[in-house]
């Protein structure tokens, strides 16, 4: 594709821009954002291990002018600076989980006891609507296999007049080493995990405090505060609340950022590294079919105020530049 197009469509994401001499022309931005323009990439998660950042993301398969979800495995991208990214060999694919038979939705991947746990969003194969399944593996790179042999969480497990509920999970371990999961669509269930990371250790709960909570939940620490940041309405922003313990109760802070472009759904994940903070999520923004199927990862930097809180996130065409 040219870099003129990409230029063209890519700028309108620009949300300001520095003050012009009068007939002066305007720079062209520099295309950092999406990160990866050579596949459609959507849900991204990140881990931080070892002085290095493994990104994770769905891989929107639907050819234009399909308006519809295909995905079918999961891709892994590592980077050292937040901009150069390296490819490595897709680790994980739907065929993994015997039990399942459709769709790489949104996942995580976490490390506990040198080992990796990739969390999963699935269609079941025999037990009507989405899943939970895990996946494990030595490596951040993979290859992962199914932890367990059968799903984590299925739609039965949970109440909902839809049956697309149990989806997005995301992971965080505390500090004195317990694991919680969260997950879910129109209601944000959460529960504890066992140390194995691969059995839930108590029952099924919901955080009710959420406003206008639609999916993709992530939950993050710093500095005493725990952060659960979500897709907020629809069309989706993303919005967050803040609460001292993992358990709630959580406080509704305001959004994160605004609709991302063309695309319908949002998806994000934040990390702290080398000092920064990170938030990474996808827009429709890749040329010349890019949009709500055709999903790409884009990073913009996160800055907290004083009091923990964060302030708006500025989505722009440049993104971020190389981490020391």
């Amino acid at each position: 594709m040219k870099n003129s197009l990409f230029h063209a469509v890519c700028g309108g994401l620009l949300l300001t821009a520095p003050a012009l001499a009068l007939g002066q022309a305007a720079p062209v931005p520099v295309a950092g954002n999406p990160i990866i323009k050579d596949k459609y990439t959507a849900d991204p998660a990140a881990l931080v291990h070892k002085g290095t950042v493994y990104l994770y993301a769905g891989h929107d398969e639907a050819p234009a002018p399909e308006q519809r979800y295909v995905m079918n495995e999961w891709l892994c991208y590592s980077s050292q600076d937040m901009v150069t990214w390296q490819e490595h060999p897709s680790p994980l694919n739907v065929k993994a989980f015997a039990w399942a038979k459709a769709d790489a939705w949104a996942s995580q991947v976490v490390e506990r006891n040198g080992k990796f746990y990739w969390y999963a969003a699935v269609e079941h194969g025999s037990i009507p609507g989405k899943s939970i399944g895990v996946a494990v593996a030595d490596s951040p790179t993979g290859p992962f296999k199914d932890a367990r042999g059968s799903a984590l969480i299925t739609n039965n497990m949970t109440e909902s007049k839809i049956s697309w509920d149990d989806i997005d999970p995301t992971v965080i371990v505390d500090d004195k080493g317990q694991a919680y999961l969260y997950w879910g669509n129109t209601n944000c269930y959460w529960a504890k995990l066992k140390p194995n990371m691969t059995e839930l250790d108590g029952p099924i709960n919901k955080v009710t405090t959420l406003p206008n909570f639609t999916e993709a939940p992530w939950v993050h620490k710093r500095n005493g505060w725990y952060y659960l940041s979500y897709a907020y309405q629809f069309p989706e922003k993303l919005a967050y609340a803040m609460s001292r313990s993992p358990e709630g109760p959580w406080e509704f802070k305001g959004l994160l950022n605004e609709v991302a472009g063309n695309s319908n759904t949002n998806h994000q994940a934040i990390i702290e590294f080398k000092g920064k903070s990170y938030f990474i999520y996808h827009n429709g923004s890749l040329p010349t079919d890019g949009g709500s199927f055709r999903r790409s990862v884009c990073i913009d930097y996160l800055t907290y105020n004083q009091d923990g809180t964060i302030k708006r996130v500025q989505m722009t065409t440049e993104g971020v530049q190389k981490a020391k």
